[in-house]
């Protein structure tokens, strides 16, 4: 069990090497269980996002479009990337925050944290997501591949195998500039908002240490709902543009950053925002039940307690 350090009234946890690796595990599956039970909505979104002229009747509209075209197992195309990829993303954004939250609060000291804490609370979930993002990126890309185009190979190792043979490591890192301008301006939403919205329903319903479990689990539901919606909606035009990069080949001598220009132009604002509605119910699900999972696990697994940054901040 961590111990605590007591600086001026606030307990400050010392947390122990297996308290990080509980906070990534706990986060692993957290992310990895909720990704993959909603890829048939990640299909119909990719898909919207990909073909809105093809797929131009809504999600429920466009669900039966593939069911009747391919079948309903074409729903979950990309579910093992989708596990393995969202797992090991998991652990880098869960076990990071805590990581540098707790670094940034040692670094700075308790009271300068909670003056601020919005700072605080961005730039270690902007960093874990980075870490993250690095680890996702070839499995994020083979994702998109199975989901665009159907026939390019059998599963994860089929779709992972020929990428690498015949387009190289790199063709794996060649979203990875709008996965960085998605996942981190989602990440920091996701997190910060969470944050601040957990100390609005405390302080409505109380202290956490003195409701029940499942108080406290529906706490941590409601946050992370409210934490999606905002990550969704600030990270959609990345989303959108990340779905065109990984199936768009650029042009001779063209740069990935160009490539963004040329696609982002095509799309304009409306288009960047295509497939949003699916995507907040996608994330707001999913971001809700992270947090809960997470939060649950943490005292399944024993975890040191959570910090908590008191005051107002900024």
């Amino acid at each position: 069990m961590s111990a605590t350090t007591t600086t001026d009234a606030h307990k400050i946890p010392d947390y122990a090497a297996s308290d990080y690796f509980k906070f990534a595990l706990a986060g692993a599956i957290g992310c990895g269980t909720t990704h993959s039970s909603l890829v048939p909505v990640d299909v119909v979104k990719t898909r919207i996002q990909l073909e809105p002229t093809v797929y131009n009747k809504g999600m429920v509209g466009s669900f039966k479009k593939i069911i009747a075209d391919e079948g309903a197992g074409a729903l979950l195309t990309g579910f093992g990337p989708t596990l393995l990829g969202y797992s090991v993303q998991g652990a880098f954004k869960f076990g990071g925050y805590e990581v540098f939250k707790k670094l940034s609060i040692d670094t700075i000291g308790y009271e300068n944290a909670v003056h601020y804490k919005n700072s605080v609370y961005m730039g270690s979930a902007a960093v874990a997501e980075f870490l993250a993002d690095i680890a996702l990126c070839p499995l994020e890309a083979t994702r998109i591949r199975l989901v665009s185009q159907p026939t390019f190979a059998n599963g994860l190792v089929g779709g992972f195998s020929r990428i690498l043979k015949e387009e190289g490591v790199g063709s794996f890192y060649s979203g990875f500039t709008p996965i960085l301008f998605k996942q981190i301006p989602y990440n920091i939403a996701k997190f910060l908002v969470f944050e601040r919205a957990s100390e609005v329903y405390y302080g409505i319903v109380g202290a956490k240490e003195t409701l029940s479990d499942m108080t406290n689990t529906g706490i941590n539901l409601l946050s992370g709902l409210t934490a999606g919606f905002a990550a969704a909606f600030v990270s959609q035009p990345a989303d959108t543009l990340l779905s065109k990069v990984n199936k768009t080949k650029k042009a001779p001598g063209q740069s990935t950053i160009g490539l963004l220009a040329q696609l982002a132009k095509q799309l304009g604002v409306i288009g960047s925002f295509a497939g949003l509605p699916t995507r907040l119910i996608m994330v707001g699900t999913l971001t809700s039940l992270q947090f809960a999972i997470y939060g649950s696990l943490k005292n399944t697994l024993g975890c040191g307690p959570t910090i908590t940054i008191g005051g107002g901040g900024h």
